[in-house]
Formats: structure tokens, C-alpha cells, sequence
């Protein structure tokens, strides 16, 4: 499982460019004033073969009792609830300051291992002027710049390093195939996942109420269906950023997304009701990302009329494109109708996934798909392909070896995706090219 790194610190230190910094993206917004960061923000990063996800933080102020800066607290709270290391970041050239002292007593009262960056650090000696962060209690300071990066590298160690257990783990990475199906419901709050299970289950095994946010945590229960072992996990809803404040979001999104990370088949629970909306849209995003297999399915379709069917399958046709390969069943979870076929689409999504293609086969196709249609030219050079092989499983992954391959056009990929998932049958889940172009012999 990932470990989990909040970023923790008072506003405008840096936390938002070193966020970027440790996820290689721009997803958080930088800008040289406090408090633009209020919500967590969660993206996921990687060093060497180690992967995690960070949390970015709004301004902390452990004090505040009223306003904006109380839920911002708030969030931070939850967010070093949900971390297994917290990185405290402190500003290098404005020193330190009474608010860093409130943070650094909360943080040693947790407990819970802490790495103390100094921030903004480039072109300082790390001697005199880094000194007066010692008197924090928390341990040696790490000078680092989050803009230029210099030291961000050391931090991202000490900070891995300080998880306890987490080399064990890492010993341990190889996943045994026990031949159990872990299978993650996942989806907007109230849209009926516990519903489902409990459907399933056939009793009351999960707390079902028409309260979005009832479930708070991930629950994992082991079922048997048909001779085949699965294990059922109910995850909190993610609620839009918008929401964040309210008094019922006591649910973790970290364990949310470790568990889509985590299971072989993800079930995308969608609320006819609602039609299918931009959360909806970002769930199913991420669920692509991690490269789980999925299948969707639309609860509460006995309680809507006919115009509203045709307006959610309009819906699922322009903001779930993506997910073309996806089975999709329309259902009841309350008064179970429609669940049989959905395991027959589980069931097929996970072979999908685990599917073994041969060397040989995949060749043979990609050899007919460029004679039917070859990459075209790109200035001087024409890509050329000599062969394919399968990279990895879950998701499947083909390797094609060639030259001037970095030139294949978009469009191209897709056209090879769609040759690949008629032969093989995939269905249900992503299917990743990758490319691997030759070195020039004569390129010196």
C-alpha cells in the first residue's frame, strides 16, 4: 500500500510548490501570497520503485476558532490523521515565528513521525542561519528549495525512511495470487454502494442510510459467488471539492483511492437520480489512472422516467467517453434487480486484465494492422515497428520495439488499442501501449 505525506505548515511557505515538486505535475496553484490553498489536495508520486501520495495543506493555524481559518485547520487535522509521515514546512528566510511553534507542539503531542523542511533555502550555507529552527523539538532541519529543487530529493528519504514497517513492506511487493477477487465499489456519497453489498450479502452486514457520508471508512468483507472467492470493499464517497467543509466529511479519500489502487476490478456506482456528473467524471478518471479494470453501473433506474434514462445515457456517451471498454448494467440495489449480469461483467473485466498474450500473436497482429494502415510520416522520419510483447497485467501492457517511434501519432495508438482489444477480447479494462525505440548505432 502507498504511504501517505501531508505537507503541514503555516501559509506561504512553499507547500504548493513542493506538492508540484514531489508529484512532477502543476496541479496545485502557486502564487506569492498566503492562503490560497484551503482544501487537501492529493496526487500521487514516485521515487525510484517507490510509489506515494501527498497531500497538500492550506495554511495551518492549530489556534483558530472562527471563520475560514478554522476549517482550513480542519482539513489539516484530517489530512496528518490520514498521513503516515508529516512533513513540516517552515519558511528558511523568514525564521521563526510563534505560529511554527503552535504547529511544531501539535505535531510532538501526535507524535507521528515528522521531517522538518526549511523551505526556500537556495543560496543560503546550511550553518548560522538555519540554526534557530532547532529550537522546534523536531529533530535536524533539511534546507530545501522547493523552486529549484535542490534538496527535495534528501527530504523525500528522510521522510520515507521515517514510516516505520515501510521497508518490510517493500520486501514484500510481490503480490501472491491467493486466486481471491478484490473488488472496490466505489462512487459519489449516497449513491447506494453499502446498499449493493448488503444486497449481495443478503443481510444488513453495512450501515445503509439515505444520509450521504454514512460510510467513513473503507470496509472489506469476503464473499464466495460461483466457486470463486472475491473479497467486497465499500469505500467512503468522494465528495467534490465544494463540500469539503461540511460536518459530516469525516471519511478518508486516502484510503478511498488506495483501496481503487489496490482491488482488481473497481465497480463504478453511478445515481440515476442525479445523472452522471463532473465528480462522477473525476472518480472514473482516477479509477483510469491507476489502471484498474472497471465496469459501470447506474443504481436507482426504477425511480426515474423515461426522459431522464435518455438525458443519463446522453451523459454517459459525452462525459464518460473514456471508458468505451467499460460493461454498463442499470439497476436497483434496494429491490435487487439487475445484479446477476453484473458479475458476469466482473468476472470478465478481471480475465481481461490478467489476460497473457504471446510474443508471437502480438507480432502477427501488429505486423497486419501496419500493412492494413502505417504510421505516417512525421517531418524526415516514418516510425517503423518490428515487434510486440507484453509488458505487464492488470492492466495489460504491450510493449513495441521499432525505430523513430517517439513520432506515432495519438490517433495512431488508438487505432493499434482497438486491433489489440478485438483479437485479445478485452474487455473492462485499460490497455496501455508503451513505445521503445532503437538507438542509432551510427548516430556518433
Amino acid at each position: 500500500m502507498k504511504p501517505v505525506i501531508a505537507l503541514v505548515g503555516r501559509p506561504n511557505v512553499g507547500k504548493s510548490t513542493l506538492f508540484n515538486r514531489l508529484t512532477s505535475s502543476r496541479d496545485a496553484i502557486v502564487a506569492d501570497f498566503a492562503g490560497l490553498t484551503r482544501d487537501r489536495h492529493y496526487g500521487n508520486g514516485k521515487s525510484g520503485k517507490q510509489e506515494y501520495i501527498v497531500i497538500d495543506t492550506g495554511g495551518f493555524e492549530p489556534t483558530a476558532e472562527s471563520g475560514i481559518y478554522k476549517e482550513m485547520a480542519k482539513q489539516t487535522r484530517q489530512a496528518v490523521a490520514e498521513s503516515d509521515v508529516v512533513i513540516f514546512v517552515v519558511d528558511a528566510r523568514a525564521g521563526v515565528n510563534a505560529q511554527d511553534h503552535e504547529i511544531a507542539n501539535y505535531l510532538r503531542r501526535l507524535g507521528k513521525p515528522t521531517v522538518l523542511a526549511a523551505n526556500k533555502a537556495e543560496g543560503m550555507t546550511q550553518g548560522l542561519q538555519l540554526v534557530e529552527f532547532f529550537e522546534l523539538g523536531l529533530g535536524e532541519v533539511v534546507p530545501v528549495s522547493g523552486a529549484h529543487g535542490q534538496g527535495v530529493r534528501s527530504m523525500l528519504d528522510m521522510a520515507l525512511e521515517a514510516i516505520p514497517g515501510l521497508a518490510e513492506e517493500d520486501e514484500e511487493a510481490v503480490e501472491v495470487d491467493t486466486g481471491v477477487i478484490r473488488l472496490a465499489v466505489a462512487g459519489r456519497p449516497n449513491v447506494g454502494k453499502s446498499t449493493l453489498i448488503n444486497a449481495w450479502l443478503g443481510e444488513e452486514r453495512l450501515v445503509a442510510f439515505d444520509l450521504p457520508g454514512t460510510t467513513r471508512d473503507t470496509i472489506s468483507v469476503p464473499f464466495e459467488r460461483g466457486g470463486q472467492k472475491y473479497e467486497l470493499i465499500d469505500t467512503a464517497g468522494i465528495r467534490r471539492k465544494g463540500r469539503v467543509f461540511e460536518a459530516i466529511e469525516k471519511f478518508s479519500v486516502v484510503k478511498t483511492l488506495q483501496a481503487i489502487e489496490n482491488a482488481h476490478v473497481v465497480l463504478l456506482l453511478l445515481d440515476a437520480t442525479q445523472g452522471v456528473t463532473d465528480q462522477d467524471a473525476h472518480i472514473a478518471g482516477y479509477i483510469l489512472e491507476s489502471g484498474r479494470a472497471v465496469v459501470l453501473a447506474i443504481n436507482k433506474w426504477d425511480a426515474v422516467d423515461a426522459y431522464q434514462r435518455e438525458q443519463i445515457e446522453r451523459q454517459i456517451e459525452t462525459r464518460l467517453a473514456f471508458l468505451k471498454f467499460a460493461s454498463l448494467h442499470l439497476i436497483s440495489a434496494q429491490k435487487r434487480q439487475g445484479l446477476g449480469p453484473v458479475w458476469k461483467s466482473i468476472a470478465q473485466a478481471h480475465a481481461s486484465a490478467m489476460r497473457k498474450m504471446s510474443t508471437p500473436v502480438l507480432t502477427r497482429l501488429l505486423m497486419e494492422a501496419v500493412a492494413f494502415q502505417a504510421p505516417t510520416r512525421s517531418g524526415m522520419f516514418r516510425p517503423k515497428m518490428r515487434y510486440a510483447h507484453q509488458g505487464g497485467m492488470n492492466p495489460p501492457v504491450i510493449v513495441i520495439h521499432g525505430n523513430s517511434l517517439e513520432h506515432v501519432p495519438d490517433a495512431y495508438t488508438r487505432f493499434l488499442e482497438g486491433r489489440f482489444r478485438k483479437a485479445f477480447d478485452l474487455v473492462g479494462t485499460p490497455l496501455r501501449i508503451e513505445y521503445k525505440t532503437s538507438e542509432n548505432p551510427f548516430k556518433e
